[in-house]
C-alpha cells in the first residue's frame, strides 16, 4: 500500500508548486466546491484540488470556442496525460503542475483513475452535440461528468474502517454525482439552450409542452413549465436521498466536505423549486454567507446525524 501524504508531509518544492497551483485554480473557479474541499485536512484538500484542476481543463476544452475536431485532439490528448501518469511516466520535473500534483495524489491515495477518461467521454457528448431521449439516456451522461467526480473523489476520501455497508460507497458516490448534475441541468438551462445544448430528456420536455426548447426569459407559450421543474426537482431529491447514504460511510472531515458540497446544490434546488422561471432569466446562486453556513453545518455532523438516524428508523 502506498504511503499517506498525511505520513509524508515533507512534500519537494515542485510537488508543493503543483498543489499550490491547482489549489489557485480551485479557489479561482469552482464556485460551490471550495467550499466543501476547505474542510478536508490538507493532504486530502490538496489531492481534491488535483483532481478539479484536470477536471476543470477537461471542461474548458468542451465549453470553449474551437472546433469540434479540436476539441476532440485536445481531449484525446489529455487522456495520452492520464495514461501516462497511470504508467507513472510523469516526474516532478514535468512542466504542467496539473500533471505533477495529479500524478503525485494518484501515488498516495487509492483514486480510480479511469473516472477521469469517463469525464472525457461525457465531455465528447458535449462535443458531438448529443441529445437525450429518455432519463436513462441521460444518466449515462451524468455518470460520465459527475458520477465519475464522486467515485474519484471516494478514492481521496476513503470510508470508515467497519463502516456498515461501505462496499456500496462507490453506488452511493456516484448517485450524489448525478443529484448535483441534475441540479446544475435545471439551473443552467437557459445558459445550455444559448450554447445549442439542450440535456433535459426529450420525452419529459414532450410531456409538458417544453419541446420547443428555451431560447428566452419566458417559457415555451402554452408549456407547463412549472410541472417540468417540479418533476426533475424530485427526481433530484430522490437522488440525494439515496446519495446521502455515503456520508456515515465517511470519516468526520470528508464527511463534512461531502455533507457542505451538496448541501448547498439541495438549497439551489429548494430555489428553483420555488421559483422554477427564474432559471430563465439568469443564473440562480446562493450568497457567499449561505453557502458558508452550509459549510458550518456540514462541520457539525448535522447531516450525518440525520442520515444515520434515517436509516436507523428504517431498520427497527
Amino acid at each position: 500500500m502506498s504511503r499517506s501524504v498525511e505520513s509524508d508531509p515533507r512534500l519537494s518544492a515542485p510537488v508543493l508548486a503543483a498543489y499550490s497551483y491547482c489549489e489557485t485554480v480551485t479557489g479561482q473557479q469552482a464556485r460551490n466546491f471550495a467550499y466543501g474541499i476547505r474542510l478536508l485536512p490538507t493532504p486530502k484538500r490538496r489531492a481534491m484540488s488535483a483532481l478539479y484542476a484536470l477536471s476543470r481543463r477537461v471542461d474548458d476544452i468542451g465549453d470553449g470556442d474551437l472546433a469540434p475536431d479540436v476539441k476532440a485532439d485536445r481531449l484525446d490528448d489529455t487522456r495520452a496525460l492520464l495514461a501516462r501518469i497511470r504508467e507513472g511516466a510523469v516526474g516532478e520535473d514535468d512542466t504542467d503542475p496539473v500533471a505533477v500534483a495529479l500524478a503525485h495524489a494518484a501515488a498516495h491515495f487509492p483514486i480510480p483513475m479511469s473516472g477521469l477518461d469517463e469525464l472525457i467521454d461525457g465531455v465528447l457528448m458535449d462535443v458531438r452535440g448529443q441529445t437525450y431521449e429518455t432519463w436513462e439516456d441521460l444518466k449515462v451522461y451524468c455518470r460520465c461528468v459527475a458520477g465519475a467526480i464522486g467515485r474519484l473523489s471516494l478514492g481521496v476520501f476513503g470510508t470508515e474502517r467497519g463502516a456498515p455497508h461501505a462496499e456500496r460507497a462507490p453506488e452511493y458516490a456516484d448517485t450524489l454525482g448525478l443529484a448535483l448534475q441534475l441540479t446544475n441541468i435545471l439551473r443552467d438551462v437557459r445558459e445550455d439552450a444559448g450554447d445549442g445544448r439542450t440535456y433535459l430528456p426529450a420525452e419529459d420536455l414532450a410531456k409538458f409542452g417544453c419541446s420547443a426548447g428555451f431560447t428566452g426569459s419566458e417559457p415555451p407559450a402554452g408549456s407547463d413549465f412549472a410541472g417540468l421543474v417540479h418533476f426533475e426537482v424530485r427526481r433530484a431529491r430522490a437522488l440525494f436521498d439515496e446519495g446521502y447514504r455515503l456520508l456515515p460511510m465517511l470519516d468526520r472531515r470528508s464527511g463534512a466536505c461531502v455533507a457542505a458540497m451538496a448541501g448547498i446544490y439541495r438549497r439551489l434546488l429548494d430555489r428553483i423549486e420555488r421559483e422554477p422561471e427564474a432559471v430563465l432569466r439568469g443564473r440562480v446562486s446562493l450568497p457567499g454567507r449561505e453557502k458558508a453556513y452550509v459549510a458550518v453545518r456540514g462541520l457539525s455532523g448535522l447531516d450525518t446525524r440525520h442520515v444515520s438516524r434515517q436509516h436507523l428508523g428504517r431498520r427497527a
